[in-house]
């Protein structure tokens, strides 16, 4: 099951599984694009794609997402979808920000407990895939709904990895930088350095049951341990004009 799965790190999973010959359900908002991404990923032999157009960040939608996959045993999650945005927080939108908590914490918190409990119910091994950001590990300006809602996840992955990887659960948080994609857009954010989405799914994919954490492709591991040496104040600082310039 992969969710986001039109756009940037959520396609790469999408090709890639494809590619290693998993069947696949896809899900994302925009049902034209899942359409063409179901005929592409036929072309690369993609063996079974089902494709369902819903907007996860309503709690209503994930249920009927949970409806329609009753009877599919999912061996692997990857929860991509999630979006963000950029400037004064008093200039934003609040029913956006709303929204974007609704879809970066409360989803991941609602798709994990169906699926973990049922990989339990039934004695199944299960990947789980969340996504974290640079960001996620202190406090951006410009993009402090985002941050905050990418610490939830990386908080949450850290939890629930210990609760669970000893019955045969694997949890893993992603945390990229800047990537390509329609974020950048929908988030009204430039987001200087961005790197490109592809290749990154196959990483995750090597790290999944062996660690907790990863830091995808050179630039997010770059500034990522680069900016763990200093203080909070300071990488704030820093990833504001990342995020922003």
């Amino acid at each position: 099951l992969v969710t986001g799965a039109t756009e940037g790190i959520g396609k790469d999973f999408a090709l890639e599984l494809a590619r290693q010959g998993f069947s696949l359900y896809l899900v994302a908002r925009n049902e034209t694009k899942l359409k063409s991404l179901q005929t592409e990923l036929s072309k690369i032999g993609a063996k079974d794609t089902k494709v369902l157009s819903l907007d996860l960040s309503e709690s209503k939608n994930i249920n009927q997402l949970f409806e329609r996959t009753k009877d599919i045993s999912f061996g692997l999650i990857v929860h991509a979808a999630g979006f963000g945005s950029g400037g004064p927080l008093h200039e934003l939108s609040l029913e956006n920000e709303m929204n974007m908590v609704d879809l970066n914490c409360r989803s991941v918190v609602q798709m994990s407990h169906h699926y973990i409990q049922k990989s339990i119910q039934k004695q199944r091994n299960l990947g789980l895939i969340l996504f974290g950001s640079l960001v996620g590990f202190q406090g951006v300006p410009w993009t402090s709904t985002y941050a905050a809602s990418k610490a939830f996840v990386q908080s949450f992955v850290e939890g629930i990895h210990r609760e669970y990887r000893s019955k045969g659960i694997d949890v893993l948080s992603v945390a990229p930088g800047p990537v390509a994609s329609g974020f950048g857009s929908r988030a009204g954010m430039k987001m200087s350095m961005a790197q490109s989405s592809e290749g990154i799914a196959k990483i995750c994919l090597k790290a999944l049951g062996k660690t907790e954490t990863i830091r995808p492709g050179f630039l997010s591991k770059f500034l990522g341990w680069s900016l763990i040496t200093l203080p909070r104040k300071m990488r704030s600082i820093l990833l504001q004009q990342i995020m922003h310039d």
